[in-house]
Formats: C-alpha cells, sequence, structure tokens
C-alpha cells in the first residue's frame, strides 16, 4: 500500500486521538509550543507525547501548541516566560546551530536562555535520485561524481536549511563543489517531489516525504546521513554517509524549558518525557508511521550534537552562501 504524507500525516493523528484522554484538574498542567509547521512531524509527535502525559504521571499534564513560526516565534516565548512559568518550547540544531552563525541578528536568545528537558525524537535525513540514472548506493554515487559531467542538482528545504547544509557537505567532500547546484523549495516534503518530478536530479528529505515516491519507483534512496545503515522500516539497510567517513547529522527536536526553572523539577518532566517516549506504541507508531527515531539524549550529547552541527556549518558555510 503506498503512503502519502498527507496520508500518513491523517494516519498519525488519527492514531493520535486514540490515546486522548481527559485533564484531571488536579494535575499541573505545561504548554509545549511548536514554533514550527502545524501539521508537521514535531507538532504530531507532541500531541502524541501530550495525549500520553496523562497516562504516566499523577502530577503533570503536557498540552500541545503550535505556532507556524521560526526564530521570531522563540524570541516572543523567550521574552514573554520567566523561569518557573509551565511553559516548553521546541527548538533544535536549525536555530542553534545554524541561524545563531548564518543569521545570527534574527536570534534574540541563546542556549543559557533554556534548561534542557528531552530530546523529543531524531530524523534521518536520506538521499534519493531519480532511478533513471541507475545509482543505488554510496560506490554508485562516488562513481557518479566521478565520471559524470553533470551538473548535479539537488532539491533542498529553503537555501540555508539543514538539509541544504547536509547536501552541499556531501558534494564538496565528494570533490563535486564545482558541479553543486542546490534548488531550495518552500518545504521538505516539496523538495523530495521535486526529484520524483525530474526536476532536479537529486534531494534531500526526511524519510516519509519520499516514501510514495520510492515505491512508486522514480526514484531512488541510496544513502542515509547517519553513521551507519537505517535499522528498520521501508528503507532498512540503506547507507550512511558517516560509514564512508563523509559528514552528517540528524534532525533533532530539544524540549526547553526557560532558564532557571528547578530543576527537581525539570527532572521530573524529563522522567515524563522518558515515560512516554519508552511506551511500545509509541516507539512503533514513531519508527513505523512517522519512519523517525526515539532518541533520548543528556545534556552532554545534546551539547555535542550542537557543536558538530556548527562545525558542519562554519566549514561549509561559503559553498551554501
Amino acid at each position: 500500500m503506498k503512503k502519502t504524507w498527507k496520508g500518513l500525516m491523517m494516519a498519525a493523528v488519527a492514531s493520535v486521538s486514540i490515546f486522548a484522554s481527559g485533564c484531571a484538574d488536579e494535575k499541573e498542567t505545561w504548554t509545549v509550543t511548536c514554533p514550527w509547521a502545524p501539521s508537521g512531524v514535531a507538532a504530531v509527535v507532541s500531541q502524541k507525547a501530550s495525549t500520553l502525559s496523562t497516562k504516566y504521571s499523577d502530577k503533570y499534564i503536557f498540552v500541545s501548541e503550535a505556532i507556524k513560526g521560526d526564530a521570531a516565534t522563540v524570541n516572543n516565548w523567550v521574552l514573554d516566560k520567566k523561569a518557573g512559568d509551565p511553559n516548553l518550547v521546541f527548538v533544535g540544531e536549525g536555530l542553534l546551530s545554524i541561524t545563531s552563525i548564518i543569521d545570527p541578528n534574527k536570534m534574540k536568545f541563546s542556549e543559557k536562555d533554556f534548561a534542557y528537558v528531552e530530546n523529543l525524537y531524531s530524523s534521518i535525513f536520506v538521499l534519493s535520485s531519480q532511478s533513471k540514472l541507475g545509482i543505488k548506493n554510496m560506490k554508485d554515487l562516488q562513481e557518479y561524481v566521478k565520471n559524470s559531467n553533470d551538473t548535479i542538482n539537488v532539491a533542498v528545504n529553503g537555501a540555508t536549511s539543514s538539509e541544504a547544509f547536509l547536501a552541499g557537505a556531501l558534494f564538496t567532500s565528494m570533490g563535486a563543489q564545482n558541479k553543486l547546484k542546490l534548488t531550495p523549495y518552500t518545504s521538505a516534503a516539496e523538495a523530495a517531489q521535486a526529484v520524483a518530478r525530474g526536476e532536479t536530479t537529486f534531494a534531500v528529505s526526511h524519510q516519509s516525504q519520499i516514501l510514495e515516491s520510492a515505491e512508486q519507483g522514480s526514484v531512488n534512496v541510496i544513502a542515509a546521513f547517519d553513521e551507519k545503515p537505517i535499522s528498520h522500516g521501508p528503507f532498512a539497510g540503506v547507507e550512511g554517509v558517516g560509514e564512508y567517513g563523509y559528514p552528517y547529522f540528524r534532525n533533532r527536536c530539544f524540549v526547553m524549558a526557560r532558564a532557571g526553572t528547578d530543576a527537581k523539577k525539570v527532572a521530573e518532566l524529563k522522567a515524563l518525557y522518558d515515560k512516554v517516549l519508552a511506551d511500545p506504541e509509541v516507539s512503533k507508531w514513531m519508527q513505523e508511521t512517522m519512519l523517525i527515531e526515539v532518541d533520548p539524549l543528556t545534556q552532554a550529547q545534546v551539547d555535542e550534537h550542537v557543536q558538530n552541527v556548527k562545525d558542519i556549518i562554519n566549514k561549509y558555510k561559503d559553498v551554501i552562501l
């Protein structure tokens, strides 16, 4: 059965509703703001986690709020919230590692304004190509880059997105900088559709966004931006670029409280998220429906991730800009 991105989202929302339950008045409500697309992965997963919060806590309940925004939304959140306010917000490497270097004037905050709670999920980006090129894996890609004089036209989500930097870093590392063209689209889903329509030769996208085109045979998914092969789902076995020594990072979604919030309370919120993410049905839903990873992180691992992405941005920003 073929699954469209819209179909995946509808299935996700339907799955979320199964777990919905009433809010107990005696519980402390924490509003979780998603400053990205209200119908996107982060918003849907946040809703899922929120509906399960009542199952795993007698003290706290999460209420999800999705706002179409970006750095400005987080700026306002930081300005409006004080330490101890029952509010949480998402940030990720897009803001902390990319915007902070490429366009720092957009940000009126830094990591110091937040208290880390948990990483909601990790998404492994994939590289796809037009199937007519006959590229099936990393070795095929290396041969193509080495022997073809054609422009390497890669569809990406925005000119300075995570996807753009991953594409730029990979093909530059392969010696193809002079042949590289990054074509920005207004969303990751549109970028995935572009390669399927033949507008570009390659695309970087989330797995769920390229699934239908891969099932139809119009594209081949040839690499994952990770250190090892994808371990599950329809793209299980697709090689990681890190296996070949090329740069990579995952897309991550950090849940943050306002800096100065009581450390004990932050630890209790993290413990609640950990319980939700450990729920077997949640894990299965995230892997099989959303095609993302349950990936709890420590503060040290968050810092390592943010710095790794910053290193990649600093090294390849001249290619992108």
